[in-house]
């Protein structure tokens, strides 16, 4: 075990404690009240991971001064409970080495999902579609609530794109290693000679963003209303609800019309313009701090081929990790989406511990 220093753990202490005081002081400002109580909330989980650690420690320092220097029987009875007590101290380590990583500022917010069909032609587009209703499932079961901001549906069904936010606490770092290709491979209900068809959708996962995370200049934007395209019944062609965005120094563009106002449809694309802004200026910060950035889990590259669904061998490969499940229906109806995103939350922590020389 790579030992953490004793200096950093008591620091940790130290600070929890000046906190407790503060809060308790009949003068702290109403304004830090509030910061100080996220900020405990946060070191309590740590501080509880330090003093198990500690009590880990301590008991098998005492188990191997009974086994130096005490009697026979002594030296017997604590030689049965090292093994226990080494366990439960590297158990206690590793436990406290995840709570210490830094930590993804994003992590606790909700998140712009966007999916968009790739190469496959209609085949692609019913593939968005499934995308789209496995993540919809997953988040059901999380508890989290999925509101649609734009879509443009296929053909033949499914979607040539789709934006959705997927509201709740925890939603961006479950869903952020989802970022990428992904690639589908099954005989399509329209293929007659039973052959396997290739086809593609890529998604991303964007954190939502608040105000205070990005600040947009009226100046930089260029607003159009426009009448909504598609189905929505009457007022589809009677009312300019639509709205597209042009936010001018990125040429970014967002367009919403999935609701009758166009006050709403107004606050879905500014929402969907900040998101965008802010993975941008998270995306070059990452860059900017690991050239390696793409051979990372949590690399979020779009072009990067990350999963195969293959349904006649019902498989399920993320290539990142060279993870295999065949339990492609349970995937699909979000049930065992889990098993894939624990898995690569684990190596995003191995990645993490590497880099910090914990490893």
């Amino acid at each position: 075990m790579t030992p953490i220093p004793a200096e950093r753990l008591d620091a940790i202490l130290a600070r929890h404690d000046i906190i407790t005081a503060q809060l308790s002081a009949e003068n702290t400002p109403a304004d830090s009240v509030v910061q100080l109580s996220r900020e405990l909330s946060d070191l309590d989980g740590v501080v509880a991971a330090i003093h198990v650690y500690r009590a880990a420690s301590e008991n098998l320092a005492g188990i191997e001064a009974l086994i130096a220097e005490g009697d026979a029987e002594m030296r017997a009875l604590a030689a049965e409970e090292k093994p226990e007590a080494e366990e439960a101290l590297e158990k206690a380590h590793r436990a406290l080495q995840l709570i210490l990583l830094p930590k993804d500022a994003a992590d606790e917010k909700s998140a712009i999902l966007e999916i968009r069909a790739g190469t496959g032609g209609d085949e692609a587009a019913l593939f968005a579609g499934d995308l789209f209703r496995m993540y919809a499932k997953y988040a059901e079961a999380k508890g989290w609530r999925v509101e649609v901001l734009s879509q443009s549906e296929g053909t033949m069904g499914g979607y040539r794109e789709i934006f959705a936010e997927v509201n709740g606490r925890g939603v961006f770092s479950r869903l952020k290693f989802e970022s990428g290709a992904h690639r589908v491979q099954r005989v399509p209900d329209t293929e007659t000679q039973g052959r396997i068809h290739t086809s593609a959708a890529t998604v991303a996962v964007l954190p939502e963003a608040e105000e205070v995370d990005i600040v947009i200049n009226d100046a930089d934007l260029k607003i159009d209303t426009m009448r909504a395209q598609g189905a929505g019944g009457q007022h589809v062609n009677k009312t300019e609800s639509a709205i597209r965005v042009t936010h001018m120094p990125s040429g970014i563009v967002v367009f919403v019309q999935e609701e009758r106002s166009q006050h709403k449809n107004r606050a879905r694309a500014m929402s969907l313009l900040r998101a965008k802004l802010f993975d941008a200026e998270r995306t070059a910060k990452d860059s900017a701090r690991a050239a390696d950035r793409k051979a990372q889990v949590g690399s979020g590259d779009r072009s990067e081929r990350i999963r195969t669904y293959n349904f006649p061998q019902a498989r399920v490969t993320d290539h990142r990790i060279n993870l295999t499940l065949y339990k492609l229906e349970e995937v699909m109806a979000g049930t065992a989406l889990d098993e894939v995103i624990d898995a690569l939350v684990t190596e995003h922590q191995a990645e993490l511990l590497a880099a910090e020389g914990m490893a």
